[in-house]
């Protein structure tokens, strides 16, 4: 089958490479474009206008920075691809949900599944309250991000008030959430196509645990009651691949922080021994095979 991957502006990067490796092992060929090449028709035919054209299936990886327009028009493109037939792992509405953390959230809550008190707003005074109702211990994030940049742990009254007075002016949405004390552990569980593949705890001697922040990962055995709630996670927001994170506060309560559409696999695979990417691809083609 033909394969292509988006990622980022130059079209590679190390998951791409990896996608393109298990590709060609698995017999297939796979190429790889930024995602700035995507261009659409609409009543007129242009020879060549989209590269996507003929791919079997598109893999999209880390979208780079843009407007508001450009990134709802890669959307929507990819939205229209499938549409004619082509698999896109995953799929454009799926990767809105996740990205968004507020709606991924909110799908998790409604699937039964214990995440962290959140209140999610536009105004300062708002904010400034959720701060106090959720015990002066927050976790302030952006609503759009991933790999721990742009989260802010707060405890200091002071300190709320200066950041969330500088978030309200640059007109951004509050997301304030009850911090969970987890000891400087956590666990990301890798979920394709509705199982869990690789699993690891991710150490740090600070509240962020993130290997791209420094964090530490060591393989975890098979957990039945955490494995069905990443399966649980990542189909509330109808991801066939998701990174699922998952805290456990100090009594040992699980507590479901995030999941992520696009998920990274350069420290989980080397310490799983799990071929992920090979994982992802075999994926994409059976289902592409059943489509």
């Amino acid at each position: 089958m033909k394969l292509a991957v988006l990622s980022g502006n130059a079209g590679r990067g190390w998951h791409a490479d990896d996608l393109g490796r298990a590709a060609r092992a698995l017999g297939h060929d796979l190429t790889s474009w930024p995602w700035r090449v995507l261009r659409a028709t609409v009543g007129v035919t242009i020879p060549g206008a989209d590269v996507l054209d003929g791919m079997d299936i598109v893999l999209p990886r880390t979208m780079p920075p843009g407007s508001l327009e450009q990134v709802v028009f890669r959307m929507d493109a990819l939205a229209q691809l499938a549409q004619r037939g082509v698999m896109v792992v995953n799929p454009p509405r799926s990767v809105e949900i996740a990205v968004d953390k507020y709606l991924a959230l909110t799908r998790m809550e409604q699937a039964g599944l214990p995440v962290p008190a959140t209140v999610v707003c536009q105004q300062y005074d708002q904010a400034m309250e959720a701060y106090t109702q959720l015990g002066g211990d927050v976790v302030i994030k952006p609503i759009f991000g991933s790999e721990g940049f742009g989260m802010a742990r707060v405890r200091d009254e002071a300190a709320a008030e200066r950041l969330l007075a500088l978030l309200a002016r640059m007109n951004a949405v509050l997301y304030v959430q009850r911090y969970i004390d987890h000891g400087g552990e956590d666990m990301r569980l890798m979920v394709v196509d509705g199982r869990v593949i690789a699993a690891m705890r991710r150490i740090s001697g600070q509240w962020r645990t993130n290997v791209a922040r420094g964090g530490r990962g060591e393989k975890m055995g098979p957990d039945p009651f955490l494995w069905d709630m990443a399966v649980r996670a990542a189909a509330s927001c109808d991801l066939v691949v998701a990174g699922v994170d998952i805290v456990l506060d100090r009594a040992g309560k699980p507590w479901l922080l995030e999941v992520n559409a696009v998920p990274g696999w350069r420290a989980l695979a080397p310490v799983t021994g799990v071929d992920i990417a090979e994982a992802i691809v075999q994926a994409a083609v059976e289902r592409r095979k059943q489509a």
